[in-house]
């Protein structure tokens, strides 16, 4: 019965594996903050360095998220979501398009 198992196991690793292998590989740029202003950052700049709590929620395009250094946030990637990075001493410290 012990060998049965065994053997049964041995057969499964490579079916295993070659699953893995073949998985299409994730877009370069998926998961990843960018730089490029693909979002409108630029036009709250005026907000860097300020606390947090004078930031006009209202004015702000639809999907932003304000992310606080406890905050957990999805993975997935939007160039056009608009992110406003808060430091641990309640201001804003950047921006980006993720």
């Amino acid at each position: 019965m012990r060998a049965l198992v065994v053997a049964l196991a041995l057969l499964a690793a490579p079916a295993c594996t070659h699953a893995v292998a073949d998985a299409p590989a994730a877009p370069q740029n998926a998961g990843q903050a960018s730089d490029a202003d693909t979002c409108g950052m630029a036009a709250y700049e005026r907000y860097i360095g300020r606390p947090a709590s004078e930031i006009d929620r209202a004015s702000l395009p639809a999907r932003t998220r304000i992310i606080t250094p406890e905050m957990a946030v999805t993975m997935d990637y939007s160039a056009e979501r608009l992110n406003i990075m808060v430091g641990a001493d309640g201001r804003v410290g950047s921006l980006r398009c993720f």
